[in-house]
C-alpha cells in the first residue's frame, strides 16, 4: 500500500467517506489547477456534497498531511490576495495595501481573509508547488486572484482583449517594450511583488515617442499617476528581485472589471473559526496571544440550565451528572450541524458562535424541542434551558490558551439570555430583523414579544425580543 493510499485510508477513518472519495479521485485523476488554494465552498457545489462535511474533511486532510492549509489575506476591492501564511498567525499588519486598487484596508475576517487548501507535495506534485513554472496567466489565476473570484476557463482569450504587453523577466533583467497607447487608462501591474504604475492617457495623439521606465522591486511600490498621450510608448521594466516576475500592461476598462468582477462564495477566517471541527482539530493552535482581529459580524448564543443547583440536591450528584452530561452531549451536536462551534462551557452554560443569525436561532429552536424530549424520555421537567442570541462585531482573541471572544456583543448576547425564561428564546433585534430569521420564525410558527430593557453592565436599554 502506497503512502497516499495510507493518507486516504486514514481520512476516511476522520471525514464523510463519500466526501473524501470525491477528493481522492480529484487528487488522482483532477488537473493541476483543481488541487490548488481549492475553495472548500465551490468544491461542494460542483461535486454536490455537503459544505459542512466537505470543510471537515480538508481540515482532517491538511491536519494528517494530505492537503496544506493556506490563510490568505484579501484585497475587498480587485479579490488580489495580498499576503499568505499557513495560519491566521501570520495575519499581523494593521493595514494591508493593494497596489493594483491603490487603496489600503484593515483587515477582517468576515471576507477579508480566505482559507484554502492544496494537495501536498507528498500526496502529488503540482505546478504551482513552484509558482515560477507557471506561465503567466496562470500565475495571475492560480496565485494571484483569491479562491472568492470566478474567473472564466477561457481567461487567457479575454484577458488578451484588454492586454497591451505581457512578459516574464529572469531576476535582474531589464526590458524594452515598444508598444501603442490608446486613450484610456492604463495600468502596468506585477503579480508577485503588486508592482503598479497608472497610465492615464488623454489629449491629442502624438506621433513623438514617449518614454517611461518602471523599477520592479519588493517594496510594492505604487508609483504616481503619470498623464500620456495616445501614441508610441518605449517602457523599460526592470526587474531588481530575486525571482522571476511577470509584468502586464493592460486597458483598465469596463471589460477588466467585468473580468473581475464575477464573485461566489468561499471560506472565511470567520465561518473556519465558528466550525466545531476546526476547533475540535485545531484548539489552539489559531491565534498568537497579542493578536486582536475584528470580525464585522458573528452571531453568539449563550444557553444556561435553570435550577441545575436545585437538581442535584433533589436526584443526587450522579444522575444529575449524567443528565446535564446528555445535555451538553445534545448542545454539542445541534450547533456543529447548524455550521456552529462551541467556544467553552462555564459550569453549566455554553457559549457558541454562528456565522449568521438565521443558523442560531434554527440551533436555538432545535436546542428548545430537544430538552423537551429529554425531560419527556426522564419524567420530569429537570432541564430547564435559558438562550439568548445577539449579533454584532467583535474581536477573535486568544484568552487562557483559547480561541475566543471579546467585546461588547459578547457582553450584550451573555446579559439577554440571562432575561431569558425557561423554554423562551431570548434576542435582540439585530436577530429577528434578519430577513432568513423572519422566514424561520414565519414557518415554524413562532411568535415574538418585545420589550425593553436594561442590560446590567451596558449602560443603555435594548430592545428584546422573546420567542416562544
Amino acid at each position: 500500500m502506497s503512502e497516499v493510499d495510507v493518507l486516504f485510508a486514514t481520512l476516511r477513518q476522520a471525514a464523510d467517506p463519500q466526501t473524501v472519495e470525491c477528493i481522492e479521485n480529484v487528487v488522482r485523476h483532477g488537473a493541476d489547477r483543481d488541487l490548488n488554494r481549492i475553495n472548500a465552498l465551490a468544491f461542494a457545489e460542483k461535486h454536490h456534497l455537503d459544505e459542512e462535511k466537505t470543510i471537515a474533511a480538508f481540515l482532517h486532510a491538511a491536519r494528517i498531511g494530505a492537503f496544506e492549509m493556506t490563510w490568505n489575506v484579501l484585497c475587498p476591492g480587485c479579490g488580489g490576495v495580498l499576503d499568505s501564511g499557513a495560519t491566521l498567525k501570520g495575519v499581523v499588519q494593521d493595514t494591508y495595501h493593494c497596489a493594483l486598487c491603490a487603496a489600503g484596508y484593515e483587515p477582517t475576517l468576515d471576507e477579508m481573509v480566505e482559507v484554502t487548501f492544496t494537495v501536498s507535495p507528498r500526496v502529488r506534485g503540482i505546478a504551482a508547488h513552484d509558482p515560477d513554472r507557471l506561465s503567466p496567466v496562470e500565475y495571475y489565476r492560480q496565485i494571484f486572484f483569491s479562491s472568492g473570484v470566478d474567473l472564466p476557463e477561457d481567461l487567457e482569450a479575454r484577458f488578451d482583449r484588454i492586454l497591451l504587453e505581457l512578459i516574464e523577466l529572469a531576476p535582474g533583467e531589464k526590458a524594452f517594450v515598444s508598444l501603442q497607447l490608446p486613450a484610456q487608462f492604463v495600468i502596468i501591474f506585477d503579480a508577485v511583488t503588486h508592482s503598479a504604475q497608472f497610465i492615464d492617457v488623454q489629449g491629442e495623439p502624438t506621433s513623438e515617442r514617449q518614454a517611461l521606465s518602471m523599477v520592479i522591486s519588493r517594496g510594492h511600490a505604487l508609483n504616481e499617476t503619470v498623464a500620456m498621450r495616445p501614441g508610441l510608448l518605449r517602457l523599460t521594466l526592470e526587474n531588481h528581485t530575486d525571482r522571476r516576475v511577470v509584468p502586464n500592461v493592460c486597458i483598465a476598462g469596463d471589460e477588466l472589471h467585468d473580468l473581475l468582477g464575477r464573485r461566489r462564495p468561499f471560506l472565511t477566517a470567520k465561518r473556519l473559526l465558528t466550525n466545531q471541527s476546526f476547533r475540535d482539530i485545531y484548539r489552539t493552535d489559531t491565534l498568537d496571544v497579542d493578536q486582536r482581529l475584528k470580525i464585522t459580524s458573528l452571531t453568539f448564543l449563550f444557553t444556561d440550565l435553570r435550577g441545575s443547583t436545585a437538581l442535584y440536591e433533589r436526584v443526587g450528584d450522579l444522575a444529575a451528572f449524567d443528565l446535564v452530561r446528555a445535555h451538553f452531549r445534545v448542545l454539542h451536536e445541534i450547533v456543529a450541524t447548524e455550521a456552529g462551534a462551541v467556544v467553552k462551557t462555564i459550569g453549566d452554560a455554553v457559549m457558541a458562535t454562528f456565522p449568521s443569525p438565521d443558523r442560531a436561532v434554527a440551533a436555538a429552536l432545535r436546542m428548545r424541542e430537544a430538552m423537551r424530549r429529554l425531560n419527556a424520555e426522564h419524567g420530569s421537567e429537570d432541564l430547564l434551558l435559558k438562550i439568548g442570541i445577539h449579533e454584532g462585531p467583535c474581536l477573535a482573541v486568544n484568552l487562557n490558551d483559547r480561541q475566543d471572544y471579546f467585546g461588547q456583543t459578547v457582553n450584550i448576547a451573555s446579559r439577554v439570555q440571562g432575561l431569558a425564561d425557561p423554554n423562551v428564546i431570548m434576542t435582540t433585534e439585530a436577530i429577528v430583523e434578519d430577513a432568513n430569521v423572519s422566514e424561520i420564525l414565519r414557518d415554524s410558527g413562532v411568535r415574538s414579544a418585545s420589550r425593553m430593557a436594561e442590560l446590567q453592565g451596558i449602560g443603555r436599554e435594548v430592545k428584546i425580543f422573546a420567542l416562544s
